[in-house]
């Protein structure tokens, strides 16, 4: 089969498509033949060598967690009727390939009411949206700020906010994504990668923070009155939140962090209601580029030049 890998950490370039042996689904396992697989900023980075790899693992290196096809084959353990079965999925990594062994239990049949692409833009971004807006609790009447608004989750969250009730302004960089969020309900947006960015905002209650650096300190200094907080969920510059006890002490807000990884039962659940309020056409996933697997360079560049918008799909 043939699947992306590099054997080095660096620029996009070291990303390269080869023929490599094809798994075998082990105990409680499925092989699925690849429809298509999503592309997510993380995996940017740790190719790009921005932040390591959590699971350590040895190069060469196939990314991608994310997968949606047809199930070809299932290990022990598991029915045969799975075999034929269009599912979406979770895998460590791995999934910009075409095949990829599945846990059988990270696997759920595609709903009917989604075509391929939009599953996948719900499966890791709409369900950390949903979350996300769950630990927020927002009420209506609101100001939220929604940084990388043009993104997967964040152009996502814009819409969640609007239907809390909040006011959204959409923080994003360049035109064409200040452009998407206010077609999706922003009431203001802003370029935060300008000077002087905040002056455009004013007071917020709620900042969905996952830019990380100055940014963050910046967006921090907007948050005001009694339970204000920010939602960590991300450090896309790949600088760490810093706020430091001078800032800290006079905003008084809540730090939350967020994080799918520590919520696994929760995610299931996370995604089913995002399936289910873009069934019922309240929210809309975002698709942006959709290239095959051979352009997999091309997606990530995309990402590193801020021209990447809503979900990234690389199909095989």
């Amino acid at each position: 089969m043939r699947a992306v890998r590099y054997h080095e950490y660096g620029s996009p370039e070291v990303l390269r498509v080869e023929e490599v042996a094809d798994p075998t689904p082990g105990e409680n396992e499925l092989l699925v033949r690849t429809a298509a697989t999503g592309v997510n900023y993380f995996e940017v980075q740790v190719r790009g060598g921005v932040v390591p790899d959590p699971l350590g693992l040895p190069l060469p290196h196939t990314p991608g967690i994310e997968v949606v096809g047809t199930v070809a084959a299932v290990g022990s353990g598991v029915g045969t009727d799975r075999i034929g079965q269009r599912v979406v999925g979770t895998v460590t990594h791995g999934s910009y390939a075409e095949l990829v062994a599945v846990p059988a239990a990270a696997a759920a049949p595609l709903d009917h009411r989604l075509d391929e692409h939009r599953a996948l833009a719900l499966l890791g971004q709409g369900a950390t949206a949903v979350g996300l807006i769950r630990t927020a609790d927002i009420g209506p009447g609101e100001t939220v700020l929604v940084e990388a608004a043009g993104g997967g989750i964040g152009s996502l969250l814009v819409q969640l906010a609007k239907r809390a009730g909040a006011r959204v302004v959409a923080g994003a960089s360049g035109s064409a994504k200040r452009q998407l969020a206010a077609d999706l309900g922003a009431d203001v947006t802003v370029d935060y990668t300008r000077p002087g960015w905040t002056e455009e905002v004013g007071p917020v209650s709620v900042v969905f923070e996952t830019v990380g650096g100055q940014t963050a300190r910046e967006a921090y200094s907007l948050l005001t009155g009694p339970g204000a907080r920010m939602v960590i969920f991300g450090s896309a510059s790949g600088l760490p939140v810093e706020i430091g006890s001078e800032q800290l002490l006079p905003v008084g807000a809540t730090l939350i962090p967020f994080s799918l990884g520590y919520r696994p039962r929760q995610w299931p659940e996370f995604t089913r209601h995002a399936e289910e309020l873009t069934a019922r056409g309240e929210i809309t996933p975002v698709i942006g580029s959709v290239l095959p697997l051979t352009e997999a360079a091309t997606a990530h560049r995309a990402f590193e030049s801020r021209t990447a918008i809503g979900k990234t799909i690389l199909t095989t």
